[in-house]
């Protein structure tokens, strides 16, 4: 659809994973190695939660059919509560938290060059923030790993208080956070679940093709598509001058 800022642009809100880190590259070793802390050395434990959470573990890979791949502990925790054949999810959902903002830190793997991609668009008078279905504490322990916090003004995960992903309250969030209009943020993700949070909010949807998901999948809920955040700074410089 093309839609630009009718004012000037003020922020840019991005998702985390398959945006500006590797997906099964980070997680795919991290979810093996939660499954097997859950598991307590009981194979069948080990099987039902690959098979419920849609994971290969002997490939440390997701299928797409994954409820991982866009969804949050609230979303999946149920699921792999029933795998483990527990009924405490409030203590399951902490456990996987903690677990996750530990074990995916030992493998992160970023996607190009998260540092220089926020050091362009700060450069542009652009402030930045992140809006990932994951926890915010994990979030934050894999922005500080990366290096890129001194560029990050805002943090939201699915704990955060603003609901998560596809609905638009993490972007109604970051606009009242910048005090801008959603209409002048522009909001990056890879899934279906990004697009349709930037679009409920109000603001512009960039859809990268660095995560999971297909261009065909992605285009009819995007204004825009690059290939990954690295193609962001041309693309946002077009629109500000346009």
């Amino acid at each position: 659809m093309n839609r630009v800022p009718s004012t000037a642009m003020v922020g840019v809100l991005f998702d985390k994973d398959g945006t500006l880190i590797d997906f099964d590259l980070t997680w795919g070793p991290a979810v093996r190695a939660m499954i097997n802390t859950l598991a307590g050395g009981d194979a069948a434990r080990v099987q039902a939660q690959a098979d419920a959470l849609h994971f290969s573990v002997e490939d440390s890979r997701f299928l797409a059919t994954s409820p991982l791949v866009a969804g949050s502990t609230a979303d999946y925790g149920r699921l792999w509560a029933e795998a483990l054949g527990r009924s405490d999810f409030e203590a399951l959902k902490r456990e996987i938290d903690s677990l996750s903002a530990v074990e995916s830190l030992k493998a992160l793997t970023p996607i190009g060059e998260p540092a220089a991609v926020f050091g362009a668009l700060r450069a542009m008078g652009l402030r930045l923030g992140v809006a990932t279905n994951d926890s915010e504490q994990s979030a934050r322990r894999q922005i500080e790993a990366l290096g890129v916090g001194v560029h990050i003004e805002f943090v939201a995960g699915y704990d955060s208080g603003h609901g998560g992903k596809p609905g638009p309250g993490m972007g109604l969030a970051f606009a009242r956070f910048l005090g801008a209009e959603p209409s002048q943020i522009v909001m990056v993700g890879d899934s279906q679940h990004d697009l349709d949070c930037a679009r409920a909010a109000g603001a512009i949807a960039v859809a990268v093709l660095s995560g999971p998901a297909e261009r065909d999948a992605l285009e009819p809920h995007a204004d825009f598509v690059v290939e990954h955040i690295g193609d962001l700074p041309k693309l946002l410089a077009g629109m500000m001058d346009g």
